[in-house]
């Protein structure tokens, strides 16, 4: 040993101390972050698998009868009415989002857009009545029924037309309806079987 060194073993142990100390402190750190991005990382795939769930169950539904009025009753019916609500368990649906394709063996697919007007132009939008008043600017919320109403290519007597609503946000909701054999100003359409 060398004279004025002293004992280095208290020294090394001090060493020691300190860098099991560091260590100590960086595998908190280290775990802290590792926590954390796990955590972040379940709550997104939890609103992943709620969103899922939102994308693929149907949140409208047809509310009572289909109508088809004509203003020619020899020609057949140029003008759809019906009403939707909601499932249980959906908040809410946009009706600017809410998009109604409809078609028969005539005419091909035409996508109908809601409009604020106060009627429809024939195949190309339609107007949504809530409580027989068509707004400006509203959401659908759950235990409203909404009057939906559009024109439409005339279609004559015995004829099936093909709807199918998209909500914007849900799986759509399609139904058919056939025209009966004899045609009046006012008519119920029956379901295709």
């Amino acid at each position: 040993m060398c004279k004025g060194c002293g004992n280095q073993n208290a020294f090394t142990g001090l060493e020691a101390a300190i860098v099991l100390i560091a260590f100590i402190v960086v595998a908190a750190v280290f775990s802290y972050v590792v926590l954390g991005a796990g955590f972040f990382t379940t709550q997104k795939a939890q609103e992943t698998i709620y969103r899922g769930v939102e994308q693929s169950t149907t949140n409208v539904q047809l509310v009572g009868n289909v109508c088809g009025l004509a203003s020619n009753t020899t020609d057949g019916i140029d003008q759809i009415r019906f009403a939707i609500g909601l499932v249980p368990g959906t908040p809410y649906i946009d009706p600017e989002r809410m998009n109604i394709v409809v078609s028969t063996p005539t005419f091909g697919p035409k996508i109908l857009a809601w409009t604020n007007q106060s009627s429809s132009t024939k195949d190309t939008n339609f107007i949504a009545l809530k409580n027989g008043i068509g707004m400006s600017q509203w959401t659908m919320i759950p235990g409203d029924q909404t009057e939906i109403q559009f024109n439409i290519t005339t279609v004559p007597r015995d004829t099936r037309i093909s709807f199918e609503i998209r909500p914007g946000v849900a799986a759509s909701y399609p139904f058919s309806k056939t025209k009966p054999s004899i045609i009046t100003p006012t008519n119920l359409l029956y379901s295709f079987l």
